[in-house]
């Protein structure tokens, strides 16, 4: 396996209401955080590995099958027989509803001994999420990034979902420890709005950059995206191009996929001029715009990107 890009975590299915009353009506789409960065980052030309657990029932196996027909390396893939993971979302105006049935499932029982050593092509690992949540995936997945921080650049997505969030003290604890692998954290301004309610994106940066982070991003839905170094304390922010909005689901994990993917072909990511940020930042964004254009979890390939001028 030779994948400059690895993503580690969940995988699972996103169940979108389509009705608003009874009968309940729900379209399936292949989800989880880290799943959906893999195949963005695929499409959008990388070489990438997924990394977890995955079911053997009749999800996993699609799943699986998802993996292969976006070119995704399964190589440190395992297989569970516990049933996967299922996500229900009802998208209303202004708000999107989780729920979850993840009690004992495959990607939540990640533990693979021996843990898997990456290749040294590996440029980026992007871990978060729920795969956090729980054990023994939590550790699996911790031990896993720290042995490899030296390596290659970590990239973080809290992705908070508070409704799975039993003790939002114990979480933030552990946040430290997160941040600690991290070189870039990328989060929304709803993880923000939950982690630092009091702190303005420049002050909640400030912090998160004192951890030990060295890039801090912010996206902010159709407000755009602001990026934070030491070196750019005031921030470099880019505006979300406008269009039609279909779905959501999946934005935020399409930008981290389209920031990988950008950062690839520029080593030295720390020493970026202002002007070399902004190409970054408007490539990332226009990919998590397009997502947004249809149903689902449904990143843009490469020649999508190229052909739509917005």
């Amino acid at each position: 396996m030779m994948s400059q890009i690895i993503c580690i975590g969940e995988a699972l299915i996103d169940f979108k209401s389509r009705t608003k009353g009874f009968p309940l009506e729900y379209t399936g789409f292949p989800g989880g955080s880290p799943f959906n960065v893999a195949i963005a980052a695929a499409r959008l030309g990388a070489s990438v590995g997924f990394v977890g657990q995955i079911s053997t029932d009749m999800f996993g196996e699609s799943l699986l099958e998802y993996l292969h027909q976006n070119a995704v390396n399964t190589d440190f893939v395992t297989r569970g027989s516990t049933p996967s993971t299922l996500g229900f979302v009802d998208e209303q105006p202004g708000a999107v509803r989780w729920t979850f049935n993840n009690l004992g499932t495959a990607d939540t029982q990640y533990q693979p001994v021996p843990q898997p050593v990456l290749p040294s092509t590996t440029k980026f690992i992007a871990f978060g999420s729920i795969s956090l949540l729980q054990e023994p995936s939590a550790s699996s997945i911790s031990d896993i990034i720290q042995a490899h921080q030296d390596q290659c650049n970590i990239i973080f997505d809290p992705n908070c979902r508070p409704s799975l969030i039993k003790n939002q003290k114990a979480y933030r604890i552990q946040l430290e420890t997160w941040l600690g692998f991290t070189h870039i954290l990328k989060l929304s301004s709803d993880d923000l709005a939950w982690l630092e309610p009091e702190l303005s994106l420049e002050a909640a940066a400030q912090r998160f950059l004192e951890h030990g982070c060295q890039v801090v991003i912010i996206t902010q839905g159709a407000a755009g995206a602001t990026l934070f170094t030491r070196a750019f304390a005031n921030g470099i922010h880019v505006n979300a191009p406008v269009v039609e909005v279909i779905d959501t689901v999946g934005a935020g994990d399409t930008f981290t996929a389209g920031l990988m993917v950008a950062l690839l072909e520029r080593p030295n990511y720390i020493d970026f001029d202002q002007s070399t940020w902004l190409e970054v930042l408007q490539f990332a964004t226009k990919a998590a715009v397009l997502n947004c254009t249809r149903a689902g979890a449904n990143p843009p390939t490469l020649v999508e990107l190229g052909e739509i001028h917005l």
